[in-house]
């Protein structure tokens, strides 16, 4: 009896660690659970933020449906002589060439957020470049001037995508502070939640159309100020070379030996 009851608890310990390798080898945006459970990941990450001891921020639209208050969004920046980045989507650059122009007037950076905002992980290879290329070539087009920062849509993304990436000398970016502003919350909502998140070498996402992005940006560019913060494009904040990025998405510069 002694020896049956052991033979069954190792039958239940063989089947259970079973049941715990089948699912650590099911994919996590593209790598695999085990990977990330057992900490030995190879997995590539975009930048989410920036380590730095400047009391730096860069804020960041995308832009993807609607344009009624981008005109708006560059006038606040005008105001508060700020920079920023706008994220947008080949389909937008499609439809609003003159507010693309009037952006890139502006003297604000832009990056692509991919032509047809689909889930970039779930794509081949060969799709994922076309979305790329297609897009950058659209800004390009329209502001002679190069496209170097990516944002995927929904910040879905996998090696393959950050390789191709790095050959097109596109630098994947996400963020940090997320003010949700998409939910519809108000301005004084999303100002909480960036004041209560943001730091050093923040990356600040918003959305070019939303509800009340126009009240919100003016709320947090006011109290961001305030306390101190230098606000810049993402260009202006990350590193473009001599640099390293740790698991959680934070770049780092490369210290000189």
């Amino acid at each position: 009896m002694h020896f049956l009851v052991i033979k069954s608890r190792t039958i239940k310990f063989i089947l259970a660690m079973t049941i715990v390798c089948v699912l650590l080898s099911i994919g996590i945006n593209g790598t695999a659970s085990a990977e990330v459970y057992f900490g030995y990941t190879t997995r590539k990450v975009p930048v989410y933020s920036v380590e730095t001891e400047a009391k730096q921020v860069a804020i960041s639209f995308d832009s993807a449906w609607g344009a009624e208050k981008t005109l708006g969004i560059l006038d606040i920046l005008k105001e508060y002589n700020v920079g920023a980045t706008f994220f947008l989507v080949g389909f937008w650059v499609d439809k609003y060439p003159d507010k693309v122009q009037a952006i890139d007037s502006a003297g604000i950076e832009i990056g692509t957020h991919s032509n047809t905002h689909p889930d970039m992980a779930k794509l081949s290879k060969d799709k994922i470049k076309e979305e790329l290329e297609t897009s950058v070539e659209k800004i390009e087009k329209i502001t002679s001037k190069k496209v170097k920062l990516f944002r995927p849509p929904y910040g879905s993304y996998n090696n393959d995508l950050i390789n191709i990436c790095e050959s097109l000398n596109l630098l994947p970016i996400q963020w940090d502070v997320d003010t949700l502003d998409w939910k519809g919350l108000s301005g004084a909502e999303m100002t909480s939640r960036v004041m209560n998140k943001v730091k050093n070498g923040s990356i600040i996402l918003m959305h070019n159309n939303s509800d009340d992005i126009l009240n919100g940006l003016r709320m947090i560019l006011d109290r961001l100020t305030i306390n101190g913060y230098k606000i810049t494009s993402v260009g202006d904040l990350v590193y473009s070379e001599n640099y390293t990025i740790d698991r959680n998405g934070v770049q780092h510069l490369l210290k000189e030996k």
